[in-house]
């Protein structure tokens, strides 16, 4: 089907307003970041004095983020490896292979998508110092990836579901066993759909407050989304250094993104077509 010139305006139009409103926020934090430590300034006004390059470092000293950011990308690393690796083989065993409960066993994982987490944090919490795990990297560790399991085998799931019968018949042909044709044939072949599981969880990770807030009260433990919760309460009158900080949180989110946005957005359109 074709499109007029007015139509195709019309959506460049429509597009370009949806840009201008996403992109807006941005530029205010990028505008206050560089400005004047001294000036009550924020909003869209370029310093007149220079780009102010030392807040990232005075933001980056003062608020400790190097041990914050460190704790982060530990925790954000295993949670998004243990869950890329039990989601694929949960969802392979759903979506490909046939035993008595599988279905019971699936929509229990599913379960897991429609639970709030303001429900679970406080049974969470004195379950895990039962267990003498608070104040520690478990503690963050274990009920991210428990959280993040159930979107990834139910995301995996429908791409396993949706894969060519024929390309896992001609692998059983050819001799290869169940891990075979799972790790060599199935998995290069969705690396899209496990690129946009991992985007996912990696920015759920990264940006959790809450679980952190409530798991963590010592600052060896800290993420960054908490020390900057701290850091707001420290310099509540410092804007520039404030949006300073929150472009250094913000950045590795962005980087990683950039970096997979290409499979990211094959996956997103891979899994909307697929049933």
């Amino acid at each position: 089907m074709t499109t007029t010139r007015l139509e195709r305006n019309v959506t460049y139009g429509i597009l370009a307003l949806f840009t201008v409103i996403a992109l807006t926020p941005v530029i205010g934090i990028l505008s206050t970041a560089f400005g004047s430590q001294s000036s009550l300034d924020t909003g869209f006004s370029l310093p007149k004095d220079g780009l102010h390059w030392r807040n990232f470092a005075d933001a980056w000293s003062r608020g400790h983020f190097g041990t914050y950011l460190g704790n982060s990308v530990l925790v954000t690393a295993v949670v998004v490896a243990a869950t890329t690796v039990l989601a694929i083989l949960a969802a392979y065993a759903f979506g490909v292979m046939r035993f008595p409960g599988s279905t019971v066993l699936f929509h229990l994982f599913v379960i897991g998508l429609t639970l709030p987490q303001e429900a679970l944090v406080v049974p969470l919490y004195f379950d895990l110092r039962y267990a003498e795990l608070t104040d520690s990297y478990w503690a963050l560790i274990l009920p991210q990836t428990a959280q993040s399991l159930a979107f990834g085998v139910f995301w995996m799931r429908t791409y396993f579901r949706g894969s060519a019968r024929a390309v896992i018949e001609a692998a059983r042909i050819d001799g290869a066993n169940t891990w075979t044709t799972l790790w060599r044939v199935l998995v290069p072949m969705g690396r899209p759909a496990i690129s946009t599981m991992v985007v996912i969880t990696f920015m759920w990770t990264w940006n959790e407050f809450l679980m952190a807030l409530v798991m963590v009260s010592d600052e060896a433990h800290r993420t960054v989304p908490l020390g900057l919760a701290f850091f707001q309460g420290q310099h509540s009158s410092d804007a520039a250094l404030l949006a300073a900080a929150s472009v250094l949180i913000a950045l590795p989110v962005v980087v990683v993104y950039v970096a997979l946005q290409r499979r990211f957005i094959e996956g997103m359109l891979g899994g909307a077509v697929k049933e």
